[in-house]
């Protein structure tokens, strides 16, 4: 129980330590949001995209979680469509923000990267979960233990499991029961339980072994080695 309580409380106070020495909880409102330059201007790529980008989520709750979202682009389009879930307004928020912004200040990094025919034949099944997404009313955010922006996010995977994407053990409210308290993992290569988002476990060959503890992430990918901690996310190779 010690060693537990350990690996749940030390990469914690590691990541608050990172926080505190950081200026991320300063002068939020007045963040950079720019382009983060991880994707090129739309007329210069024909191809359809699919991104979906995570960075650190704002103040306090950047200790924990990462704030997560989807980016398409249709063959041909001159723009891109980005959208999020947030706690203003109502939810579904489309083109708030740069495609690859930063979130207030913090530089994303990219979870999935799909260009061509594959982005072409999965971006009707992602826009289609978008739209019958079932909380999209205003008040139905919550950001713990979700529906929240990582909620909405893993909810459009799971209707594209052959992309084997994974979203970070950061991603507070992924496990958030969207489909159901258990069931196969969005891969399709695994199984799932949850109580409600607080408590969980997962195990899956794409999705490794998981253990969900209040939203906090504990756990071991094989397929591609590394260890995955509350706040500070996956150490070892990364998933692509």
């Amino acid at each position: 129980m010690l060693l537990f309580l350990l690996l749940l409380v030390a990469p914690i106070s590691l990541s608050a330590a990172n926080y505190l020495r950081s200026d991320r909880g300063s002068g939020w409102q007045t963040a950079d949001r720019s382009s983060a330059g991880l994707l090129p201007p739309p007329e210069q790529n024909v191809d359809a995209v699919v991104r979906v980008f995570a960075a650190r989520t704002v103040r306090w709750r950047g200790i924990f979680a990462v704030h997560t979202w989807i980016v398409v682009k249709d063959k041909g389009a001159r723009r891109y469509t980005r959208y999020d879930y947030t706690a203003w307004g109502e939810p579904i928020r489309i083109d708030g923000f740069a495609p690859d912004g930063r979130w207030f200040g913090a530089l994303p990094e990219t979870v999935l990267a799909v260009d061509g025919d594959e982005a072409e034949r999965v971006i009707p099944r992602i826009r289609s979960v978008i739209e019958g997404y079932r909380f999209r009313a205003y008040g139905d955010y919550n950001a713990w233990p979700g529906p929240n922006s990582n909620t909405f996010v893993q909810a459009a995977l799971n209707a594209v499991p052959e992309l084997n994407a994974v979203l970070p053990p950061t991603a507070i409210g992924k496990d958030f029961p969207y489909d159901g308290w258990w069931g196969r993992t969005a891969s399709g290569t695994g199984l799932f339980v949850s109580l409600g988002g607080y408590l969980g476990l997962t195990v899956g060959w794409i999705e490794g072994l998981e253990l969900n503890v209040f939203g906090g992430v504990l756990g071991l990918d094989v397929r591609r080695p590394a260890l995955k901690f509350p706040g500070i996310g996956r150490l070892g190779l990364p998933l692509a």
